[in-house]
């Protein structure tokens, strides 16, 4: 509160009964004219106390009433008569510090942000900002400081301009592009802005709740989950976070010029994110059909009965991470046909979803009729389905079959159909 240098004016208009009327007298100004110009008003619901300060200031006599017509024009004439204030506003002004104007304001605040959005050079970065949601988030990223908002941005920028990377750790991206080995790391805001434009508007993904890693509900409850999905979404830019954890399961998944995976071994490997990002194998899969699963269980049947005779093989384990998803896209680029299994179950169909959609695979024993023939074949009382229906895209009445029965159908109790498609020596058409 600003110390008047009249007596007079506190005693008319200041301390602490009149707070609430100074209040409402100075929202007039910040939501009137711009000019600040206001003449007659009505106010209403006064107390005794403020009826009388009003009064007062307009000479008039102080017979109470809850509400007052009030000429702005003859109160800022009273106050200069009697030398204390130029005017009304000048008095509230001197007792409670500057009036704003709220619109001007508000106005002169969207054209800051607005610089900030049209410097940015990036257009990945621009793009976001543009929108509302992209502002939104700048705007909490930087607590709503136009400068810090600016700095944002262009750190964002320099980040964005170093990718996509090729296997860079996050930790050397931060130190070459903002200087700090920790500016990127999980919950920094230029992280936070750097993989939102990667996301949403570099690489979208196309159903955030089934393709993205342990994206359900409860992921507030499961940091792991948000971890993960971090750090797929830098592996799509080329950075490498954690790039040793969940390595990509594969069997006889041959690739030119790489002494590893030369030919078929007949024994299951794993391929870690860092190996796919710095070293991009050349997979020697064009035009063949790669089996995609989702249990580590069936690559090992596989292994053991078939060995070197089982066609190329990829498994998920769950929903893909970071290293499953690289190598996927990478033999889908290589010219590969996926051809996807899965749990009879909702985490399998939506699992299913994810695969068949991302990399155009086809379905493989994974229908209604095969869940059928499965049913009929299972011990009871078998595992019961567990959590909310998922559709199939690929075959609707799979899911309405499955809700049917309410029986879980696991991938390894069909194996001995699956080894029949993946015998190298049948032609088996799955």
């Amino acid at each position: 509160m600003t110390t008047t240098r009249d007596g007079r004016l506190q005693r008319l208009l200041g301390g602490a009964p009149l707070i609430a009327l100074r209040r409402r007298l100075r929202q007039r100004y910040e939501r009137g004219a711009a000019d600040g110009n206001i003449e007659i008003f009505r106010i209403s619901n006064l107390a005794p106390v403020e009826h009388a300060a009003l009064a007062s200031l307009l000479g008039r006599p102080a017979r109470f009433s809850s509400s007052m017509q009030v000429d702005v024009r003859a109160i800022d004439a009273a106050l200069q008569r009697a030398g204390i204030a130029g005017s009304l506003r000048e008095a509230l002004e001197q007792i409670d510090g500057p009036i704003i104007h709220a619109e001007t304001a508000r106005l002169s605040t969207e054209a800051l942000w607005s610089q900030v959005v049209s410097r940015c050079g990036h257009p990945g970065l621009a793009k976001l900002l543009h929108t509302s949601a992209g502002l939104g988030l700048l705007k909490r990223l930087s607590s709503r400081d136009i400068e810090t908002a600016a700095r944002l941005c262009a750190g964002a920028e320099t980040v964005l301009q170093a990718l996509p990377a090729n296997g860079t750790s996050r930790a050397h991206l931060a130190a070459n592009t903002l200087g700090d080995a920790h500016a990127l790391d999980n919950g920094r805001a230029t992280a936070t802005l750097v993989l939102t434009v990667w996301r949403d508007i570099i690489a979208p993904l196309t159903a955030v709740d089934e393709t993205v890693p342990g994206a359900q509900e409860n992921d507030r409850l499961q940091p792991e989950a948000a971890d993960e999905r971090i750090r797929d979404i830098w592996a799509r830019a080329g950075v490498l976070v954690n790039e040793l954890a969940r390595p990509a399961l594969l069997l006889n998944l041959s690739a030119r010029a790489n002494s590893r995976f030369d030919k078929p071994s007949g024994e299951p490997d794993y391929v870690s994110l860092r190996l796919l990002l710095r070293s991009s194998p050349c997979w020697n899969v064009g035009g063949q059909d790669v089996f995609v699963c989702e249990n580590p269980n069936l690559i090992a049947i596989a292994a053991d009965r078939l060995g070197r005779r089982c066609a190329p093989m990829i498994c998920t384990e769950g929903m893909p991470a970071a290293a499953q998803r690289t190598l996927l896209n990478q033999v889908v680029r290589a010219g590969a046909r996926l051809r996807y299994h899965g749990d009879f179950d909702w985490p399998g169909l939506r699992i299913g979803n994810h695969v068949i959609r991302e990399y155009a695979a086809r379905p493989w024993r994974f229908g209604a009729s095969d869940y059928a023939a499965a049913v009929q074949a299972a011990p009871r009382p078998g595992l019961s389905l567990e959590g909310s229906p998922v559709v199939a895209s690929w075959d609707e009445e799979l899911g309405t079959l499955m809700q049917a029965h309410q029986l879980s159908i696991a991938e390894e109790s069909v194996v001995g159909l699956l080894l029949e498609d993946l015998d190298a020596n049948r032609n088996g058409s799955g």
